[in-house]
């Protein structure tokens, strides 16, 4: 799960044991179910299904007509940035944020930032901003 969802770096690293901890050692009671086999194939099947590269296709998401903030690390080997600049590209009121040093799990490397920025995105746009 390190490798994946943060970045190689130490810094990263440390900063994936630290969430892992939030994760699993800040709740020991009525936490949600692991997820079974079953649940991880049919994601991964999705994904097959779905994340095929179809331009044509994504450019449906052009119709959205409200504010979107797309976020992502700049290191996911998963959802390469330059994809969230292909999606933001194709979204007339999108906002990218790419946090540094970070991968899939840059929400759990950065939670406070990842949340102030929400709220700020939120905030924005509910003032009119």
């Amino acid at each position: 799960m390190l490798a994946v969802f943060y970045a190689p770096s130490a810094t990263s690293q440390e900063a994936g044991k630290r969430s892992l901890q939030r994760i699993y050692g800040a709740r020991t009671e009525d936490r949600d179910d692991d997820t079974t086999w079953r649940t991880r194939q049919a994601q991964y099947d999705a994904v097959c299904s779905w994340g095929a590269p179809n331009h044509a296709l994504l450019e449906r998401v052009s119709a959205i007509d409200c504010p979107v903030f797309i976020a992502n690390g700049d290191s996911d080997p998963m959802i390469l940035p330059h994809y969230s600049y292909l999606l933001a590209g194709l979204i007339p009121q999108a906002k990218v944020k790419i946090y540094p040093d970070s991968a899939h799990g840059f929400l759990f490397q950065y939670a406070s930032e990842f949340a102030a920025d929400i709220e700020g995105f939120l905030t924005a746009e509910t003032s009119g901003a």
